[in-house]
Protein backbone atom coordinates (compact mmCIF):
# COMPACT_ATOMS: atom_id res chain seq x y z
CA UNK A 1 0.00 0.00 0.00
CA UNK A 2 1.51 3.22 -1.18
CA UNK A 3 1.75 6.86 0.91
CA UNK A 4 -0.43 9.85 -0.09
CA UNK A 5 2.22 12.63 -1.15
CA UNK A 6 3.29 16.45 -1.03
CA UNK A 7 5.72 18.55 -2.24
CA UNK A 8 8.51 19.60 1.07
CA UNK A 9 8.85 23.06 0.30
CA UNK A 10 6.52 25.82 -0.97
CA UNK A 11 7.52 27.20 -4.53
CA UNK A 12 6.61 29.86 -6.87
CA UNK A 13 5.95 30.49 -10.69
CA UNK A 14 4.92 33.61 -12.83
CA UNK A 15 3.96 34.06 -15.95
CA UNK A 16 1.07 35.65 -18.42
CA UNK A 17 -2.27 33.77 -18.67
CA UNK A 18 -3.17 32.72 -22.25
CA UNK A 19 -6.47 34.64 -22.50
CA UNK A 20 -6.28 37.21 -20.61
CA UNK A 21 -2.66 38.47 -20.26
CA UNK A 22 -2.70 39.05 -16.98
CA UNK A 23 0.66 38.53 -14.98
CA UNK A 24 0.24 35.80 -12.65
CA UNK A 25 2.41 34.69 -9.40
CA UNK A 26 1.57 30.53 -8.68
CA UNK A 27 2.47 29.41 -5.58
CA UNK A 28 2.32 26.01 -4.86
CA UNK A 29 2.12 24.72 -1.33
CA UNK A 30 2.41 21.16 1.01
CA UNK A 31 -0.89 20.12 1.86
CA UNK A 32 -2.71 18.33 4.68
CA UNK A 33 -2.95 14.56 3.87
CA UNK A 34 -6.57 14.01 2.07
CA UNK A 35 -6.68 17.77 1.23
CA UNK A 36 -6.57 17.00 -2.60
CA UNK A 37 -5.61 19.60 -5.00
CA UNK A 38 -7.44 23.45 -4.23
CA UNK A 39 -6.59 26.57 -5.71
CA UNK A 40 -6.74 29.94 -3.25
CA UNK A 41 -7.33 33.12 -4.57
CA UNK A 42 -5.04 35.41 -2.51
CA UNK A 43 -5.98 38.64 -4.50
CA UNK A 44 -9.15 38.60 -3.36
CA UNK A 45 -10.97 39.25 0.25
CA UNK A 46 -10.70 36.38 2.52
CA UNK A 47 -8.93 34.74 0.14
CA UNK A 48 -11.61 32.26 -1.37
CA UNK A 49 -10.30 28.49 -2.13
CA UNK A 50 -11.75 26.56 -5.26
CA UNK A 51 -11.63 23.10 -5.08
CA UNK A 52 -10.50 21.19 -8.16
CA UNK A 53 -13.12 19.19 -8.70
CA UNK A 54 -15.42 18.44 -11.71
CA UNK A 55 -18.86 19.89 -10.16
CA UNK A 56 -16.92 23.65 -9.65
CA UNK A 57 -15.98 23.34 -13.58
CA UNK A 58 -17.93 26.32 -15.43
CA UNK A 59 -16.52 27.27 -18.54
CA UNK A 60 -14.59 25.01 -21.11
CA UNK A 61 -14.53 26.86 -24.09
CA UNK A 62 -11.02 27.53 -24.58
CA UNK A 63 -9.61 25.52 -21.25
CA UNK A 64 -10.93 24.27 -18.37
CA UNK A 65 -12.21 27.19 -15.83
CA UNK A 66 -13.03 26.64 -12.31
CA UNK A 67 -15.77 28.37 -10.16
CA UNK A 68 -16.46 28.41 -6.10
CA UNK A 69 -18.19 31.12 -4.89
CA UNK A 70 -17.46 34.16 -6.43
CA UNK A 71 -14.01 33.02 -7.08
CA UNK A 72 -12.56 32.15 -10.42
CA UNK A 73 -9.37 30.26 -11.83
CA UNK A 74 -9.25 29.50 -15.47
CA UNK A 75 -7.00 27.09 -17.60
CA UNK A 76 -6.28 25.07 -15.14
CA UNK A 77 -5.45 21.70 -16.80
CA UNK A 78 -1.57 22.36 -17.62
CA UNK A 79 -1.57 22.60 -14.13
CA UNK A 80 -3.20 19.61 -12.39
CA UNK A 81 -1.74 16.97 -15.17
CA UNK A 82 1.74 18.22 -13.89
CA UNK A 83 0.42 17.68 -10.01
CA UNK A 84 -0.60 14.27 -11.02
CA UNK A 85 2.44 13.62 -13.20
CA UNK A 86 4.51 14.29 -9.89
CA UNK A 87 2.43 11.67 -8.47
CA UNK A 88 0.82 14.51 -5.74
CA UNK A 89 -1.91 13.89 -3.81
CA UNK A 90 -2.36 16.83 -1.76
CA UNK A 91 -1.54 21.06 -2.80
CA UNK A 92 -2.80 24.18 -2.32
CA UNK A 93 -1.78 26.10 -5.34
CA UNK A 94 -1.88 30.44 -4.58
CA UNK A 95 -2.86 32.05 -7.70
CA UNK A 96 -2.97 36.42 -7.38
CA UNK A 97 -5.22 36.57 -10.75
CA UNK A 98 -7.67 34.91 -12.38
CA UNK A 99 -6.04 32.53 -14.49
CA UNK A 100 -2.79 30.31 -14.01
CA UNK A 101 0.29 31.16 -16.50
CA UNK A 102 0.55 29.75 -20.62
CA UNK A 103 4.45 29.88 -19.97
CA UNK A 104 5.28 27.72 -22.68
CA UNK A 105 1.94 26.19 -23.23
CA UNK A 106 2.90 22.38 -21.83
CA UNK A 107 3.11 21.02 -18.21
CA UNK A 108 6.83 21.09 -18.02
CA UNK A 109 7.48 24.17 -16.53
CA UNK A 110 4.94 22.71 -13.57
CA UNK A 111 6.51 19.32 -13.16
CA UNK A 112 10.31 20.73 -12.73
CA UNK A 113 9.50 23.35 -10.27
CA UNK A 114 7.45 20.57 -8.51
CA UNK A 115 10.09 18.39 -8.70
CA UNK A 116 12.86 21.28 -7.74
CA UNK A 117 10.72 21.53 -4.29
CA UNK A 118 10.75 17.82 -3.60
CA UNK A 119 8.23 15.39 -3.05
CA UNK A 120 7.64 14.03 0.42
CA UNK A 121 5.31 10.81 1.47
CA UNK A 122 2.64 11.68 4.35
CA UNK A 123 1.04 9.62 7.06
CA UNK A 124 -1.64 8.11 5.37
CA UNK A 125 -2.92 6.10 2.75
CA UNK A 126 -3.31 6.37 -0.75
CA UNK A 127 -6.79 5.03 -1.74
CA UNK A 128 -7.04 4.22 -5.61
CA UNK A 129 -10.41 3.27 -6.26
CA UNK A 130 -11.04 0.48 -8.84
CA UNK A 131 -13.76 1.49 -11.39
CA UNK A 132 -15.55 -2.32 -12.18
CA UNK A 133 -18.22 -1.43 -14.76
CA UNK A 134 -17.31 0.31 -18.01
CA UNK A 135 -18.16 4.07 -18.38
CA UNK A 136 -19.28 5.60 -21.77
CA UNK A 137 -19.53 8.70 -23.22
CA UNK A 138 -20.63 9.80 -26.71
CA UNK A 139 -21.39 13.39 -27.67
CA UNK A 140 -22.48 13.14 -31.59
CA UNK A 141 -22.32 17.02 -32.26
CA UNK A 142 -18.50 17.27 -31.45
CA UNK A 143 -18.23 13.17 -33.01
CA UNK A 144 -16.61 12.16 -29.61
CA UNK A 145 -16.37 9.07 -27.81
CA UNK A 146 -14.90 8.24 -24.47
CA UNK A 147 -14.87 4.78 -22.60
CA UNK A 148 -13.20 4.10 -19.25
CA UNK A 149 -12.62 0.07 -19.16
CA UNK A 150 -11.75 -1.92 -16.08
CA UNK A 151 -8.16 -1.95 -15.47
CA UNK A 152 -5.28 -2.68 -12.38
CA UNK A 153 -3.63 0.29 -13.44
CA UNK A 154 -4.39 4.04 -14.77
CA UNK A 155 -3.75 4.69 -18.67
CA UNK A 156 -4.83 6.92 -21.19
CA UNK A 157 -5.11 6.40 -25.07
CA UNK A 158 -5.97 9.36 -27.11
CA UNK A 159 -7.17 9.32 -30.69
CA UNK A 160 -7.41 12.72 -33.18
CA UNK A 161 -7.71 13.64 -36.38
CA UNK A 162 -8.48 17.37 -37.67
CA UNK A 163 -9.20 16.42 -41.16
CA UNK A 164 -6.08 18.52 -42.18
CA UNK A 165 -3.34 18.36 -44.28
CA UNK A 166 -0.99 20.10 -42.37
CA UNK A 167 -2.03 17.46 -39.30
CA UNK A 168 -2.92 14.15 -40.28
CA UNK A 169 -4.76 11.76 -37.44
CA UNK A 170 -2.57 10.67 -34.93
CA UNK A 171 -2.65 8.62 -31.38
CA UNK A 172 -0.49 8.38 -28.49
CA UNK A 173 -0.74 5.97 -25.30
CA UNK A 174 0.56 7.06 -21.70
CA UNK A 175 0.58 3.83 -19.69
CA UNK A 176 1.45 5.01 -16.93
CA UNK A 177 1.61 8.42 -14.15
CA UNK A 178 5.14 7.34 -14.21
CA UNK A 179 5.46 7.68 -17.80
CA UNK A 180 3.83 11.34 -18.07
CA UNK A 181 7.03 13.64 -16.92
CA UNK A 182 9.44 12.13 -19.24
CA UNK A 183 7.11 11.51 -22.62
CA UNK A 184 4.17 13.73 -22.03
CA UNK A 185 4.79 17.06 -20.19
CA UNK A 186 6.21 18.73 -22.91
CA UNK A 187 3.87 18.28 -25.38
CA UNK A 188 2.25 22.24 -26.18
CA UNK A 189 -0.87 23.36 -26.87
CA UNK A 190 -1.76 23.51 -30.83
CA UNK A 191 -4.10 26.09 -32.81
CA UNK A 192 -4.85 26.30 -36.26
CA UNK A 193 -4.11 29.60 -37.96
CA UNK A 194 -7.35 30.33 -39.29
CA UNK A 195 -8.42 30.14 -35.46
CA UNK A 196 -6.54 32.35 -33.84
CA UNK A 197 -8.07 35.97 -35.78
CA UNK A 198 -11.38 34.73 -34.68
CA UNK A 199 -9.85 34.33 -31.03
CA UNK A 200 -8.26 37.38 -30.93
CA UNK A 201 -11.81 39.17 -32.30
CA UNK A 202 -13.08 37.61 -28.98
CA UNK A 203 -10.64 39.15 -27.13
CA UNK A 204 -9.11 35.44 -25.81
CA UNK A 205 -5.05 34.61 -26.36
CA UNK A 206 -4.70 38.05 -25.11
CA UNK A 207 -1.34 36.59 -23.75
CA UNK A 208 -0.62 34.02 -26.48
CA UNK A 209 2.74 34.01 -29.23
CA UNK A 210 4.62 31.78 -31.05
CA UNK A 211 6.16 30.85 -27.97
CA UNK A 212 3.69 29.12 -25.71
CA UNK A 213 1.87 27.25 -29.02
CA UNK A 214 2.41 25.37 -31.97
CA UNK A 215 0.25 27.09 -34.90
CA UNK A 216 -0.55 25.10 -37.60
CA UNK A 217 -0.72 26.92 -41.40
CA UNK A 218 -3.98 25.37 -42.89
CA UNK A 219 -3.72 28.08 -45.25
CA UNK A 220 -1.48 29.62 -47.71
CA UNK A 221 -0.47 32.98 -46.60
CA UNK A 222 0.65 36.08 -48.41
CA UNK A 223 3.43 38.62 -46.93
CA UNK A 224 0.94 41.10 -46.17
CA UNK A 225 -0.72 38.53 -43.87
CA UNK A 226 2.74 37.03 -42.56
CA UNK A 227 3.48 40.91 -41.34
CA UNK A 228 0.35 41.42 -39.58
CA UNK A 229 0.98 38.33 -37.49
CA UNK A 230 4.24 39.09 -37.02
CA UNK A 231 3.03 42.28 -34.97
CA UNK A 232 0.12 40.55 -33.38
CA UNK A 233 2.80 38.17 -31.82
CA UNK A 234 5.27 40.87 -31.07
CA UNK A 235 7.60 38.98 -33.52
CA UNK A 236 10.30 41.23 -35.76
CA UNK A 237 9.49 38.49 -38.57
CA UNK A 238 7.21 35.24 -38.92
CA UNK A 239 7.57 32.29 -41.55
CA UNK A 240 6.07 28.95 -42.24
CA UNK A 241 7.86 25.53 -42.17
CA UNK A 242 7.47 23.05 -44.92
CA UNK A 243 5.36 21.18 -43.00
CA UNK A 244 2.85 23.99 -42.11
CA UNK A 245 4.26 25.02 -38.83
CA UNK A 246 4.49 28.46 -37.85
CA UNK A 247 7.96 30.45 -37.68
CA UNK A 248 10.75 27.26 -37.21
CA UNK A 249 8.91 25.95 -34.36
CA UNK A 250 10.29 21.97 -34.07
CA UNK A 251 7.98 19.28 -32.56
CA UNK A 252 9.09 18.26 -29.14
CA UNK A 253 7.25 14.61 -30.26
CA UNK A 254 6.17 14.01 -33.75
CA UNK A 255 3.06 13.35 -32.22
CA UNK A 256 2.61 16.45 -30.11
CA UNK A 257 -1.20 17.06 -31.00
CA UNK A 258 -2.19 13.86 -29.96
CA UNK A 259 0.15 13.69 -26.71
CA UNK A 260 -1.05 17.15 -25.62
CA UNK A 261 -4.82 15.80 -26.24
CA UNK A 262 -3.47 13.57 -24.02
CA UNK A 263 -2.22 15.71 -21.00
CA UNK A 264 -4.98 17.84 -21.66
CA UNK A 265 -7.32 14.33 -20.54
CA UNK A 266 -5.09 13.57 -17.75
CA UNK A 267 -4.92 17.23 -16.59
CA UNK A 268 -9.23 17.31 -16.74
CA UNK A 269 -9.75 13.81 -15.31
CA UNK A 270 -8.11 15.00 -12.25
CA UNK A 271 -11.23 16.77 -11.52
CA UNK A 272 -12.87 13.54 -10.76
CA UNK A 273 -11.49 13.97 -6.83
CA UNK A 274 -9.88 10.99 -6.23
CA UNK A 275 -7.47 8.25 -7.42
CA UNK A 276 -8.82 6.00 -9.88
CA UNK A 277 -7.54 3.07 -11.53
CA UNK A 278 -8.75 2.00 -15.60
CA UNK A 279 -7.90 2.20 -18.98
CA UNK A 280 -9.11 5.63 -20.53
CA UNK A 281 -9.57 5.56 -24.32
CA UNK A 282 -10.60 8.82 -25.69
CA UNK A 283 -11.16 9.87 -29.53
CA UNK A 284 -11.04 13.16 -30.77
CA UNK A 285 -11.74 14.49 -26.54
CA UNK A 286 -12.16 18.07 -26.19
CA UNK A 287 -12.43 19.87 -22.83
CA UNK A 288 -15.98 19.73 -22.36
CA UNK A 289 -16.36 16.41 -23.18
CA UNK A 290 -13.56 15.42 -20.72
CA UNK A 291 -15.38 17.57 -17.66
CA UNK A 292 -18.40 15.33 -18.60
CA UNK A 293 -16.94 11.95 -18.74
CA UNK A 294 -15.05 12.97 -15.34
CA UNK A 295 -18.52 13.71 -13.38
CA UNK A 296 -19.41 10.12 -15.09
CA UNK A 297 -16.33 8.07 -13.59
CA UNK A 298 -17.10 10.09 -9.81
CA UNK A 299 -20.51 9.20 -10.37
CA UNK A 300 -19.38 5.41 -10.79
CA UNK A 301 -17.02 5.49 -8.20
CA UNK A 302 -19.67 7.27 -5.65
CA UNK A 303 -22.48 4.31 -6.13
CA UNK A 304 -19.97 1.72 -5.62
CA UNK A 305 -18.11 2.79 -3.06
CA UNK A 306 -20.62 4.46 -0.91
CA UNK A 307 -18.79 7.82 -0.62
CA UNK A 308 -19.43 11.42 -1.69
CA UNK A 309 -16.89 13.04 -2.93
CA UNK A 310 -16.69 17.48 -2.62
Amino acid sequence: MSRQKTIREPIEIQGKGIHTGCMTTMRFLPAAPNQGYSFCRVDLPGKPVVRALAQNVFDTSRGTSLREGDAIVRTVEHVLAAVLGCDLDNIMIEINSEETPILDGSSAPFTNILQKAGIVEQDAIRIVYNVQKKVYLKDADKDVEMWLVPDDSYRISTMVDYNSKVLSSQNALLKSIADFNAEFSKARTFVFLSEVEMLLQRKLIQGGDIRNAVVFVDRMLSQEELDHLATVFNQPKVNVLKEGVLNNIELNYPNEPARHKTLDVFGDLCLVGCRFSGHVIANKPGHKTNVEFAKMIQNQIQKTYGIEIA
